[in-house]
């Protein structure tokens, strides 16, 4: 049976992998029949209806899920598509309380039309009781238009695509709204504790969705900072635990003595407190997690080292390890507030220690959501970091101006599967600056030594 996702006309990369994430979460069987990222409709073949109301039930993506009853690039199109398809159910309808509702898409219809097209499906012979409110069956007339604030200037419309007409129609019957609403609730506005780096509530959710939280499962962020990720995996039902070099982040502000505070507070807010195994502080270089794999998922916003460069735990190259320090004859370390020393720190290195971490932790099929900086620009495109016993699942990308970030999914191979790694980067770190180790950070900077490019930088990376 074919059925309509009705998405919502953002982050146009991720739709389609969110939605292929969750089949797979689910282990539905999906097919995509047709989308276009221009439009806020697909149209998939779904094994059945039940399979249709999972699917979408989480999603923070989409809106809804309609059955398919027709379509078309005309009324006269879908009217003979409805016959075609759906015939055989009206009388299954007949005296049952419904309503027709009429979207447009980039078009407009003033309140006599949509009552002649309402009236334009009299044939299906429907003799319940017209519903407005809370009807047990609601029928959607869908029309899409040419849409010039989505499709690129240079992109010409088809020919048919007239102003007054839409260029598509679709009848689908109703069935299950997404979890689309949630975004509100989860919204840092609103939020306990946050950061300037906390990760915007809908990406989070999508994260988790791409990374398959769920009830039963343990999620690890290891760079958690405020607990954006941790929220959103948990918001789903898995049990999560992160760390941070610097636990101060995490920690927040001491409050009463009992009381949940940094990242808990926000857990508290939300009704999962009990879904947060707990926060330390470690790097991904330096963990005492454990050394095999019992990770079901990581979910990762990784710094990219332009505020300040990247750091991980240990002492500087060259400088002497002091030894342990006695204050008032108790080893610095174990004293409340101790921050450890740090040293220089390579993007490269990041993203391969991360990837490396995973294929060792990550049960098979676990899945590793990771962010990453790139740009919009050859001489600072970061090609996708592989790993022999990790598949690329999807590379959805952010694009701001000049700069991008892409959300990474890998999956975690069987034992003795091994991904292609043909493109793999080999490149090892070389330097001891924060600009040597990282050619992100260098490469921002010189954007912004340029008067012109200055201006175009629409965000504030970490």
């Amino acid at each position: 049976m074919e059925y309509l996702i009705r998405f919502a006309q953002v982050h146009e990369s991720f739709r389609q992998p969110e939605i292929q994430a969750l089949a797979d979460f689910a282990n539905i069987k999906i097919e995509d029949i047709s989308y276009d990222e221009f439009s806020p409709y697909c149209i998939v073949k779904l094994p059945n209806e039940e399979a249709a109301r999972t699917l979408i039930s989480r999603s923070i993506l989409a809106k809804d899920i309609f059955e398919l009853w027709g379509q078309g690039v005309n009324y006269e199109e879908l009217h003979a598509d409805v016959r075609r398809r759906t015939e055989h159910l009206w009388a299954r309808y007949k005296q049952t309380p419904f309503r027709f509702t009429v979207e447009t898409f980039a078009g407009k219809r003033n309140s006599t039309q949509k009552r002649d097209i309402i009236q334009s499906f009299g044939y299906v012979g429907f003799e319940g009781r017209i519903t407005l409110k809370d009807p047990e069956q609601d029928f959607w007339v869908m029309e899409q238009y040419y849409d010039r604030t989505h499709v690129p200037s240079s992109v010409e419309p088809p020919a048919s695509a007239q102003v007054s007409e839409p260029v598509k129609v679709y009848l689908g019957r109703w069935l299950a709204n997404s979890s689309r609403e949630v975004v509100n609730k989860y919204d840092l506005k609103k939020r306990r504790y946050i950061s300037t780096t906390s990760m915007d509530a809908e990406l989070t959710l999508i994260t988790a969705n791409m990374a398959g939280a769920g009830p039963g499962k343990l999620f690890y962020d290891p760079f958690v900072g405020t607990g954006s990720f941790c929220v959103a995996a948990s918001h789903f039902g898995a049990l999560t635990f992160g760390s941070d070099i610097d636990g101060r982040g995490f920690r927040g502000k001491e409050m009463t003595k009992g009381s949940p505070t940094g990242v808990g507070l926000n857990f508290q807010q939300y009704g999962i407190y009990s879904k947060l195994v707990d926060t330390f502080t470690s790097d991904i270089t330096n963990t005492p997690l454990l050394d095999r794999p019992f990770l079901d998922g990581i979910v990762c916003d990784p710094p990219y080292g332009v505020r300040e460069g990247l750091r991980v735990l240990g002492a500087r190259e060259g400088h002497r390890p002091i030894g342990e320090v006695l204050i008032d004859g108790v080893p610095a370390h174990y004293r409340e507030g101790y921050i450890a020393p740090k040293r220089p720190y390579g993007f490269e290195a990041m993203m391969n220690d991360i990837l490396d971490f995973a294929a060792r932790t990550l049960v098979t099929d676990g899945r590793l959501a990771m962010w990453m900086p790139t740009a919009n620009d050859e001489e600072v495109e970061l090609s996708v970091p592989m790993h022999a016993n990790l598949e690329v699942v999807s590379v959805c990308v952010q694009p701001f101006s000049s700069w991008s970030r892409r959300l990474i999914t890998y999956r975690k191979l069987p034992d003795g599967v091994v991904s292609d790694i043909s493109l793999r980067r080999q490149k090892e770190d070389s330097g001891t600056t924060a600009d040597e180790l990282n050619p992100f950070r260098r490469k921002w900077f010189m954007k912004l030594d340029t008067p012109k490019a200055a201006t175009k930088i629409p965000f504030s990376p970490q």
